[in-house]
């Protein structure tokens, strides 16, 4: 893999100080969260990759997931009443937020982009991925986009040279800067990298007060930020890049556990099911997730569900793995963190699960 230049000696041990630091720190505030009460990494908990999941599930179990998006498609298709157990929601989604439920076990499985299942393992968490999904035509029809401060100079992706770029180790939005780098020959020496946790609107915040200049901001928030900022000079850019990848990943001390274990694979159907009904019911999926949920117009729903795609849910994994590889290298060199083999993250149990309740369940 053809990678940039490094920066200077100092200056990259003190930007890897940093990130180091940042993962350090996400780590220690999960274990006051929690008191450090229990480990998630004990020996009790680790998976038997190779024990089949059972088929049958108790009705009595109860999963708390972390997946406000789904959860709406769930109860609006009247998917919801069909699961056979008990299903809590959280409103949490994304890397940290995930993490530190997952530590103080509070949730049982969460939606998220594929950078959090890398951190986790590289902060002592360990977890699995259960199911994967992507965007068919996924340079046209990407997540993020680089929102633009309101009255910069910048006007094409090279002029991000010089500029603060919002940073987030550990979730998709910084691995997506480091990809953008390598793309236009950068280092992340020749940008100021600010060092913010992107959680609901605070890119889009930071953007309007100038703390930085660039950030990458995906779906509802490309919308809400144009509305909010773009009569003042706020614009967005596309990277180019591809950034579709969309995991449910939980942790081994829940996939240890041979009742959840098996409600999660009956999950993931419902979870397939789920995408599948939000790309057959464009409509319903408008009025129910972009306007009642979110606050946005027609106009700008439709816009969305148009970028959105068409979702790929596949039945092998291994070009999702050997993808996923490509991209913990890239981090591992950028954030000087450990090598990782992409096929430990994966739970090859559920590898067929969801892409065949996705290919079963619908017109598409």
């Amino acid at each position: 893999m053809h990678l940039p230049a490094s920066p200077p000696a100092p200056l990259r041990r003190e930007r890897l100080a940093r990130s180091r630091a940042l993962l350090a720190l996400l780590a220690v505030l999960a274990c006051v969260a929690t008191a450090c009460g229990s480990n998630n990494d004990s020996a009790a908990d680790t998976v038997a990759l190779d024990k089949p999941v059972s088929s049958d599930v108790a009705g009595d179990t109860t999963l708390t997931i972390g997946d406000p998006t789904t959860q709406v498609a769930l109860e609006t298709s009247g998917l919801l009443d069909k699961i056979p157990f008990h299903v809590k929601f959280a409103n949490l989604s994304g890397g940290p937020q995930t993490m530190e439920a997952f530590r103080g076990h509070a949730l049982d499985l969460a939606s998220v982009a594929d950078i959090p299942p890398i951190f986790a393992n590289w902060t002592g968490l360990k977890t699995h991925i259960v199911a994967a999904k992507y965007r068919k035509d996924p340079v046209h029809h990407p997540i993020y986009e680089l929102g633009v401060a309101p009255g910069s100079d910048i006007k094409t992706l090279a002029d991000i040279k010089g500029k603060k770029v919002a940073f987030s180790p550990g979730q998709a939005q910084g691995a997506l800067v480091l990809r953008l780098l390598k793309k236009l020959g950068l280092s992340q020496d020749d940008v100021d990298l600010v060092e913010i946790p992107s959680v609901e609107d605070v890119y889009n915040n930071a953007l309007a007060a100038h703390q930085v200049d660039v950030a990458p901001i995906g779906g509802v928030f490309i919308k809400r930020y144009l509305a909010d900022y773009g009569k003042k000079g706020g614009t967005v850019l596309k990277t180019g890049i591809r950034d579709d990848a969309s995991f449910l990943y939980a942790p081994d001390s829940v996939l240890a556990d041979p009742a959840k274990a098996a409600a999660i694979k009956e999950y993931v159907k419902y979870w397939a099911l789920a995408q599948r009904w939000i790309a057959d019911h464009p409509d319903e999926w408008l009025r129910a997730y972009y306007e009642d949920n979110q606050g946005l117009d027609a106009t700008d729903g439709k816009w969305l569900i148009r970028n959105a795609g068409i979702p790929v849910i596949p039945t092998s994994w291994t070009k999702a793995i050997a993808e996923h590889q490509q991209t913990i290298d890239l981090l591992s060199q950028e954030e000087g963190q450990p090598d990782t083999k992409a096929q430990d993250l994966w739970d090859m149990r559920f590898q067929h699960v969801a892409g065949q309740a996705f290919a079963s369940g619908g017109s598409r």
